[in-house]
């Protein structure tokens, strides 16, 4: 009988180890999760303002943040710094309003990673007032990369408090 508890009492103990270690994995695994949270969603501006034409390309420094989970988008700079590696899923919307019917409209921007477009948008057109243009990609990216939306020379985006110009994007999942 005494044996039979000793052996009752030692799988209890290992069965309660194992237990502990498990619990103690998840919750390291939880904390990692938690950890790389990584979103931002910005708009242009909370004003009526435009941008452009410019002679040259130029950055788009989104002002307005409505999320930046992981601090990795920068409003002073327009910068969005990859701060893990892994698929994030980006997304830009640019919005121009030309004045008036019949006036020349040119919306064209890209989003780029370290100066090189990824993908882009551009619409010149010139028989209707407004014109707005979306992209929505997965890619991946390393620790460090710099992701930019850049309005190209002879373009230009307006906007006000209805947020028509935004940038998104999150960690769909690491790779690290």
């Amino acid at each position: 009988m005494q044996k039979k508890k000793w052996e009752l009492e030692q799988y209890l103990n290992s069965s309660m180890n194992s237990l502990e270690d498990l619990l103690a994995r998840a919750q390291n695994t939880l904390r990692n999760i938690r950890d790389s949270r990584v979103a931002f969603s910005v708009g242009l501006t909370d004003k009526r303002r435009c941008i452009g034409p410019l002679r040259a390309a130029t950055n788009v420094v989104y002002q307005s943040i409505f999320i930046n989970i992981g601090e990795a988008y920068n409003s002073s700079t327009g910068v969005f710094t990859v701060p893990r590696s892994g698929v994030y899923n980006l997304a830009f919307t640019v919005f121009s309003d030309a004045g008036s019917p019949g006036a020349s409209l040119s919306v064209c921007a890209s989003i780029r990673r370290n100066g090189v477009a990824l993908a882009a948008l551009r619409e010149i057109y010139e028989q209707d007032q407004e014109d707005q243009a979306t992209a929505v990609l997965l890619v991946q990216l390393s620790t460090g990369d710099r992701i930019t939306i850049s309005l190209q020379a002879g373009c230009w985006i307006c906007d006000d408090q209805n947020h028509y110009n935004t940038f998104s994007g999150f960690l769909l999942y690491a790779t690290e």
